[in-house]
Parts: structure tokens; sequence; C-alpha cells
């Protein structure tokens, strides 16, 4: 209990250091070196756009595959972070977009708190958090409605800079990588709180993926960093959450607009079970 009140007061220090780094534009290096972001960071500010939920694009799925689907899509052991480190700075796929499984109501979640999930670590590590939190009338909205199937609204934010690596150590040359910001459906809440609203689980969440694919269709990237959206605190199944993405992403014929689809998956527990379920659903076992 100590070893993880003492984690949290450091990621709260850690969140309270990346603060300061955003409203200062720039950072000192280990070595001592100065690193701006600035100028980056108010491009992706300025950028960043709300999509309402009524917003949606029409997604042309009669394209010709250049490449078979075991070739695009990787299912991996490792966090967004690390996936997007790879993509961009080792793979030079600058092209790429990652999906922020978001707090619906709070921008970056619980991070200022010391809270660890996968927002949490992406907003500690990048100005995602300005991006977000000047868009309110997603978290209001979210706030305001009476069920925890949320809403559609998503947050696009181009070229973020990324300033930390997993570890939350700050990095002598930040990269950029651009962002969805969308809540999954709170399936535990829905289930417990909301029986009524149980069968509306699967369809709330294949057009809220839709519509996060559609923006980076719409704004032509060509490297995406998905996972296991909704698996934790909210409790949605893997095996479910895997099945609607092949759903929309291989039955419906999304996959085709992407030279490669990452389902970044940083499974813990001894028996895999989030990485497994997705392995399996989507066939790369």
């Amino acid at each position: 209990m100590l070893k993880k009140q003492a984690n949290r007061q450091k990621r709260a220090m850690i969140a309270a250091e990346t603060l300061e780094i955003l409203m200062n534009g720039s950072y000192k290096t280990n070595s001592g070196d100065t690193v701006t972001i600035y100028h980056e960071l108010a491009n992706s500010k300025r950028e960043s756009i709300l999509y309402r939920p009524n917003k949606t694009s029409l997604i042309n799925t009669q394209l010709h595959a250049q490449k078979k689907l075991n070739q695009l899509i990787e299912i991996t052991e490792e966090t967004t972070l690390a996936a997007a480190y790879r993509l961009v700075v080792k793979e030079d796929m600058t092209k790429t977009i990652c999906l922020n499984f978001a707090s619906a109501k709070n921008p970056g979640g619980g991070f200022k708190g010391g809270s660890q999930a996968q927002e949490e670590s992406l907003v500690r590590a990048s100005g995602l958090y300005d991006c977000i939190a000047q868009m309110s009338e997603m978290y209001d909205y979210n706030r305001k409605l009476r069920t925890c199937l949320y809403s559609d609204y998503r947050i696009y934010s181009p070229r973020v800079p990324v300033f930390r690596d997993d570890l939350d150590r700050l990095l002598d040359e930040p990269y950029q990588v651009s962002f969805i910001t969308a809540p999954a459906v709170n399936a535990g809440v829905v289930r417990n709180r909301e029986s009524y609203n149980i069968d509306l689980i699967q369809g709330t969440m294949e057009e809220r993926i839709r519509k996060i694919l559609a923006i980076a269709i719409e704004r032509e990237y060509k490297a995406i960093i998905l996972g296991a959206f909704g698996c934790g605190v909210f409790r949605n199944h893997p095996e479910d959450v895997a099945e609607y993405f092949k759903k929309v992403l291989v039955d419906e014929g999304y996959y085709k607009y992407f030279d490669k689809i990452v389902f970044a998956i940083y499974d813990r527990s001894k028996n895999k079970g989030h990485l497994n379920a997705f392995k399996r659903v989507l066939g790369c076992d």
C-alpha cells in the first residue's frame, strides 16, 4: 500500500512538472540542454478539432487492399507510447495517429493526482493535455449525460510533441505524433446501474470505433495505434472489444486505408488475457 501511494505521489509530481513544461514551452534535459517545444505545442493546440457526435464521414470501403490483412495488423505487448516511438522514430512512419482511451468527463483523467492508466501516461509524456483541456464542450456534455454510454464526441490533435519515454524520463529529442481522444462506453456501470442500456453497448462501441477511424482516414494517416479500448476501469470485455474492432476494420473494410494497424496492449497479467483475446479474435495468434 505504501509503495502504491509513493508511486502515485511520484506520478503526481511528474504531472506537475509536465504542466510546467507546457506552460514554459521548454524543458531541460539531464545533460542540461534546453529543448523548446513552444511552436510545436502552439500548432497542435491551434489545429486541434472537436468532432461533435453528429459529425460523420462517408468512407468508401470498396477500395482494393494493397496488402494482406495479416501484413497490416500487429498485436504487440507494448504501451501506446512505446508503439508511437517505434513507428514514428524507428520506422519513420510520421503519418501515425494514436487512440487516447479518454476519460469522458475530465481531460487527462486523474493524471494530476497521480492516477495511472493509458490516458494518464500519454498526457504526462506529451503536450496532449493542453490540446484536449481546451475542448470543454465535450467534457461538459458527458458530465450532464444520464448514461455511461457517453457520447460520440471526439478530439483530433495533430502532431503533438512527445517529450517523455515510457518511464517518464525526459527525451533528449522530442518527436511528434497525432491523437484521437474519445471515451469508450463505461460497460461496468452500464451493466450494474443501467440494465435497460446493456443491449446498446455493442452498437454504441461499434459506431464510436467507426467515427474514430473515420477521422484517421479523413486526415490521411497511414498508421494507427489502437488497443484494448475501454477494457480497464470501464470493464468492457476484451473479447467483445476485439470483436467490435474486427467488425469495423475487417468485415466493413476500414483496414484498407492503412499501411499499419497496431494494437498496443500492455498486459501485465499472468495469463495475458487482454493480449490473447485480441490475438484470438483478430487471427494473429
